[in-house]
């Protein structure tokens, strides 16, 4: 066998004896997504600026085509075409709260994986663990195509294609595909496919997809590659990303507003029009899309065909497509909104569209401002079903059930808690990036270069990459 099928070999053991009392073997998962070939096809490539740490340690690992900012560290590690993103790891000198304690930090937070395979993996924010401030870890865990690992420590996990977990730790568990998990705390769970659940305190959110409706968009099986319109989607426009990564060039493109960020490494097509402060990371894909003053579109996010106006979020994977989006929008993690021209979809100011929503419309669709909408959504009817106004929701004070979502808890303070996250989103994106102040990722994506790092082309080691350690004035 080669080194990368020994590294798999060894990964798929680590895993499966975490997962034994669930009695799930990641082995079919791991063997079939990728042909052995392509980890020698794509290079890696780490970030460095001025305002971000500078330590990189790899060692006996593959990471064909991902891409890495901050402290991390990757070790026995298969990561293929994933984004590492440490740019907002906690720094030494800053405090941790956990229930109103003050946990000082002694040295800057790192990102580390071991014993994992992430395939198309979005990493990104800070860890939520108290008991490890300093350290953000994934260990022995397996994720499949486009999953986010949001601030999440995950521990002997596997994390389904396009699944979620978010500001939680992980143990032990099982997250199926199109799930999203926001817990605070999972420990040998499974979830089973297109659950979204939320918990926190006394506070739960819960939705269930109906099976027949998610296999239309997405499905996956041990032994089989993910199926289903949303993998049809991404995949289709895989090839427009090849050229952008093929010149290794990173910077703004023609014609953005002051203060504004779009990386080389995005996809950016047709008559797009980009507004101040606006951010776009890379493999973001626009298209005739139209991003008002202090929007974004994170990682795997898809614009097409789309006006966005002021200070709209796009979380990582979501995918916006013949709509037009009022002021303080607020899309989640992997949602569809798909509009077509004869049934275009338009949202009103300051609505909240929960993570993995899917809107796939056969009619025209106006939502009205200030609306939290979840699940599965075609016409009137089902938004009147998927859909409540905040003033109604803030009255919330028990149980409430509509169809397939049971909310337990206050409505209002659920609100408040999303608000005030999506304003921390535009915050540290630089939205409100004014003369020097308000100064976020869009203005210091400016500022990033990139070393590009090469794996060995043939022989036992095809397709890993040498160990290598960079740390400032150190070289590597």
């Amino acid at each position: 066998m080669t080194q990368l099928e020994l590294l798999l070999e060894r990964i798929i053991d680590r895993v499966n004896v975490n997962l034994r009392s669930q009695k799930f073997d990641v082995g079919d998962y791991v063997r079939r997504q990728t042909p052995h070939l392509h980890y020698s096809k794509f290079y890696a490539f780490y970030g460095l600026s001025a305002d971000d740490p500078v330590h990189f340690h790899f060692k006996n690992s593959s990471l064909a085509g991902s891409y890495f900012i901050g402290r991390v560290n990757v070790m026995h590690s298969a990561l293929y075409k994933s984004d590492i993103r440490g740019d907002e790891l906690k720094r030494k000198g800053q405090h941790f709260v956990c229930d109103g304690k003050m946990i000082p930090l002694h040295d800057d937070e790192v990102i580390s994986i071991k014993d994992s395979f992430l395939n198309k993996t979005l990493v990104h924010s800070n860890s939520h663990d108290p008991e490890s401030p300093e350290e953000f870890t994934i260990r022995n865990t397996v994720a499949m195509p486009y999953a986010n690992i949001h601030g999440s420590l995950t521990e002997g996990s596997f994390i389904g294609t396009f699944a979620t977990v978010d500001l939680s730790s992980i143990h032990n568990s099982v997250v199926r595909y199109f799930s999203y998990v926001q817990t605070g705390e999972l420990a040998g769970e499974t979830v089973e496919p297109g659950q979204i659940w939320i918990k926190s305190g006394d506070v739960e959110f819960r939705y269930s997809f109906d099976k027949a409706v998610l296999d239309k968009y997405i499905c996956q099986e041990a032994g089989a590659c993910p199926t289903g319109t949303l993998m049809e989607f991404v995949e289709v426009r895989q090839e427009d990303f090849e050229e952008a990564f093929a010149s290794g060039h990173m910077g703004n493109s023609a014609g953005t507003g002051a203060g504004a960020f779009v990386s080389g490494y995005s996809v950016i097509k047709g008559d797009t029009t980009i507004g101040e402060n606006v951010l776009v990371s890379q493999r973001a894909y626009l298209d005739n899309a139209w991003m008002g003053k202090g929007s974004n579109a994170q990682e795997n996010c898809y614009i097409i065909n789309s006006r966005l106006e002021r200070n709209c979020v796009t979380a990582h994977g979501g995918k916006i497509i013949n709509a037009h989006l009022g002021d303080m929008i607020f899309t989640g993690f992997n949602s569809f909104l798909h509009g077509t021209e004869e049934s275009p979809l338009k949202i009103g100011d300051g609505c909240v569209i929960m993570p993995h929503t899917i809107i796939d419309l056969e009619e025209p669709l106006e939502i009205p401002a200030n609306h939290l909408v979840w699940g599965y959504v075609r016409n009137k009817e089902d938004l009147a079903n998927h859909s409540i106004s905040f003033e109604e929701f803030a009255k919330v004070d028990g149980e409430v059930t509509m169809g397939r979502m049971t909310f337990r808890g206050k409505g209002g303070p659920f609100l408040e808690a999303f608000q005030k996250r999506i304003k921390r989103i535009l915050s540290e994106n630089g939205a409100f990036f004014e003369s020097g102040e308000g100064t976020g990722h869009a203005q210091k994506g400016q500022n990033f270069t990139f070393n590009i790092i090469q794996p060995y082309q043939d022989g036992e080691p095809r397709g890993m990459y040498p160990t290598i350690l960079i740390k400032p004035n150190n070289g590597s």
